[in-house]
């Protein structure tokens, strides 16, 4: 299992996590903040749990490279 957390109101919009796992990042045309697409959200986290190990990866990539270092990724 993967969760992957983002505290999407501290996005900058640098658009590193979509470069990295764009399977699961996308940017907001509205906002320009990242959206963590297929997430649940709860008091500003959104959340995504995914039994897809292949995505890890990715998404550690996208993770490392986040200036603001809002993005967290678990292998459970």
């Amino acid at each position: 299992m993967i969760v992957i957390t983002l505290q999407r109101a501290k996005c900058i919009g640098c658009n590193y996590c979509v470069e990295m796992a764009p399977a699961q990042f996308q940017m907001s045309k509205k906002d320009g903040k990242t959206v963590l697409l297929h997430a649940q959200e709860k008091k500003g986290f959104h959340t995504l749990k995914s039994s897809d190990e292949i995505i890890y990866d990715a998404n550690m990539k996208a993770a490392n490279a986040c200036p603001v270092k809002i993005i967290s990724v678990k292998q459970l």
